[in-house]
């Protein structure tokens, strides 16, 4: 397909329905873009957001192309879109970014082999298809370590920690015996994200460093800008250009990093979208993550990744709805507090439903001020930041 820019008034598709489709439409609408979202499921997130919601399955080639045919450029918020969908849908249109990318997101041993291969850091594993493998692997890694499935992982599903008294090969089945990564335990200084943008002409951007605290494997606080030094800052930034260009990436693209308490950098995983760590852009940033999509798979010269002021976000799982519907208006007595919610009508456990953001003279003011909104609304999370 040729470099041509795809102006405002054009149809953006975005494959996938989740609360990430949905801020990426709010942005691409306030362009002047229509969006059409294809997803499995009826009234998402970002099905309530876009002009045009298709319910299909990723594995229904004849409406992926359907859904080309109809929109002028696709990009994705959710990776785990099968392959063949994809060629299906780039036979028609421009697939911003490119289905390599996707293919190597989505799977964490051609992750590893293409970050290895490409220089960057990464954590110690052992790609695990037998018996054997697991066994000899947990002997060279050592305990403990952490068995997680090649494919389809997110939020802490799909992993099992090997402690000194774990079964190995009871963890694998745990797993169903699926094709894994063995990965060596590292002790955590703290986790960061790089989120990233590169546009048609090369052109790159690179948001500040953001701070990731999780809690039961799941994001629950962003901090912006995180507490690094200059210098790993600067090479995590060029981790993230490496990649970029190995990639001849178009679009947003988020690295996750581990650094060790011994001041080391690895890479974790890729995540070829919009990323829950770049909620906080929305609100505090000269130009969101989301709009910076669409910029950059739009033919558009990139805006300013520029922080207005240290931010916050927190999450609001499903939890908060245990008791009832949440203290909203306690939370919104706040001045500074900003409200997201996702528009998912049924709250489980564990399950995204919104998140809130709150700009400060200082991130840990920011911080304090997010946690205590969210306290407002009716829960308290412990967090599991210490190691992972």
């Amino acid at each position: 397909m040729t470099a041509r820019t795809i102006n405002p008034g054009s149809t953006i598709g975005v494959l996938g329905g989740g609360q990430l489709g949905r801020m990426f439409a709010m942005a691409a609408r306030r362009l002047g873009y229509r969006v059409h979202t294809l997803a499995p499921e009826h009234d998402t997130p970002t099905g309530q957001i876009a002009d045009v919601e298709m319910v299909a399955s990723y594995d229904d080639l004849d409406q992926v192309r359907a859904f080309a045919a109809g929109v002028d450029v696709i990009t994705f918020e959710f990776e785990n879109v099968p392959a063949a969908a994809v060629a299906a849908a780039a036979a028609l249109v421009c697939v911003r970014p490119n289905g390599e990318a996707l293919e190597i997101a989505q799977h964490r041993i051609r992750e590893k082999r293409f970050l290895s291969s490409s220089g960057i850091p990464v954590t110690p594993f052992v790609e695990v298809r037998t018996e054997t493998d697991l066994l000899e692997g947990v002997t060279r890694l050592g305990r403990p370590c952490v068995l997680k499935t090649a494919a389809l992982g997110y939020d802490g599903k799909g992993q099992v920690p090997i402690g000194p008294d774990t079964d190995p090969l009871e963890a694998w089945e745990q797993l169903e015996k699926r094709e894994a990564v063995l990965e060596a335990f590292i002790d955590l200084e703290r986790e960061i994200s790089i989120i990233a943008a590169r546009g048609v002409d090369g052109q790159m951007s690179f948001f500040e460093p953001f701070e990731n605290v999780h809690a039961r494997h799941i994001l629950d606080v962003t901090v912006a800008p995180a507490g690094i030094r200059a210098n790993l800052s600067a090479d995590a930034i060029e981790m993230t250009r490496t990649i970029l260009e190995e990639l001849e990436y178009i679009g947003i693209l988020c690295v996750e990093f581990f650094v060790t308490r011994q001041g080391r950098l690895l890479v974790n995983e890729l995540a070829p979208r919009p990323h829950n760590s770049g909620h906080l852009t929305f609100d505090a940033c000269r130009t969101s993550q989301f709009e910076q999509q669409v910029r950059a798979i739009c033919g558009f010269p990139l805006g300013s990744p520029e922080l207005i002021q240290p931010a916050a976000m927190v999450n609001l799982l499903g939890d908060l709805w245990t008791g009832g519907e949440p203290n909203w208006a306690s939370a919104l007595s706040m001045p500074d507090v900003k409200l997201h919610l996702y528009g998912k009508t049924i709250a489980r456990p564990g399950r995204k439903m919104g998140h809130i953001t709150v700009l400060s003279p200082t991130a840990t003011g920011a911080r304090e001020r997010a946690l205590a909104a969210r306290n407002l609304l009716g829960i308290r999370v412990e967090s599991d930041r210490s190691q992972r």
